[in-house]
């Protein structure tokens, strides 16, 4: 029977994140709370944003769209992951599983290209202030949205055509609670170390060198704010010491998961759970913890709504 060139299985059966009901339950509630607190949170963020015309410098424009993008990102693995706590049998269609898949990588990796752009645009605005404004206009920030997202994209498609080449015939259990690119090509009926090697080097070398770039390009900014007033560096310290510590919980995870051989570690379900659920709810709530407009902004809009 020929299995190379065709794909029998049609589903995939989830193990989920533990066997144990107790750490599951722990689990589903956790997951919930940050789902009920922190992702309104996140959609009040954007809707600061966008309401508040004091709020209209390119750092809000990108922390807006950071909201958004963790919101979304959050939607893939979580709802799901929800609905299997309360069923005996997790199920995912083939379809479904390479759907879940692109739109991971595709929001995970505009999120990585949306980190480097808001390090771009600090750069700009603390190293050369006086030419902020016409290089950072409305333009030129549409324009490097526009680019995270296609280069989101097209890291995405890249991910799911070598998935589809492969030829899935049996067994189909996957070790995780989701769908991701290390436990779906070790159920490939066939050698997959090209594959694994290839796909290293597309989420693997690509969330390392965003990692170590924007290490390198803070370590500049923040050499740079050393000469200014008091004022001033403490607000840009305090700004790109947020940025950095969102680049530790966004890029630690990926590095963890995808630069190395894909072969299954003790530590890789509780990873994926904080680089999936937990820390993209997360990432914009630091931002505006730390941001003095921003926080202003949110309750003047609450006491508006409030008072009406």
């Amino acid at each position: 029977m020929e299995v190379e060139n065709s794909t029998v299985v049609t589903e995939f059966i989830l193990l989920g994140l533990t066997q144990s009901q107790n750490a599951q339950l722990l689990v589903f509630a956790l997951v919930l709370i940050f789902y009920l607190i922190i992702l309104p949170g996140n959609f009040l963020i954007i809707l600061t944003i966008r309401s508040d015309p004091g709020l209209t410098a390119p750092l809000y424009f990108f922390l807006g769209n950071l909201a958004f993008l963790d919101a979304s990102y959050s939607f893939i693995v979580a709802p799901r992951m929800l609905a299997d706590f309360l069923s005996d049998k997790k199920v995912i269609s083939y379809r479904g599983c390479i759907t879940q898949l692109f739109f991971l990588h595709f929001l995970g990796a505009g999120e990585m290209f949306l980190l480097v752009v808001m390090a771009f645009d600090r750069y700009i605005a603390i190293c050369r202030p006086l030419h902020y404004s016409a290089l950072m206009s409305p333009r030129t920030c549409y324009a490097l949205l526009l680019a995270l997202w296609l280069g989101g994209f097209a890291h995405s498609i890249v991910q799911v055509a070598l998935i589809l080449h492969l030829p899935f015939c049996g067994p189909n259990q996957l070790d995780n609670f989701f769908c991701d690119v290390p436990q779906v090509i070790k159920l490939a009926c066939t050698d997959t170390f090209v594959v694994e090697l290839l796909m290293v080097s597309n989420s693997g070398l690509l969330s390392l060198l965003c990692f170590l770039g924007l290490l390198a390009s803070y370590t500049v900014i923040l050499c740079r704010v050393k000469g200014h007033s008091s004022e001033g560096k403490n607000k840009a310290i305090s700004t790109c010491t947020t940025h950095i510590i969102i680049v530790f919980l966004m890029f630690g995870p990926a590095i963890f998961i995808y630069t190395r051989p894909f072969r299954a570690f003790p530590a890789d379900k509780v990873v994926s759970l904080f680089h999936t659920v937990i820390f993209p709810l997360m990432n914009p709530m630091i931002y505006t913890l730390r941001n003095q407009e921003v926080k202003a902004s949110i309750r003047k809009l609450l006491g508006q709504h409030r008072v009406c």
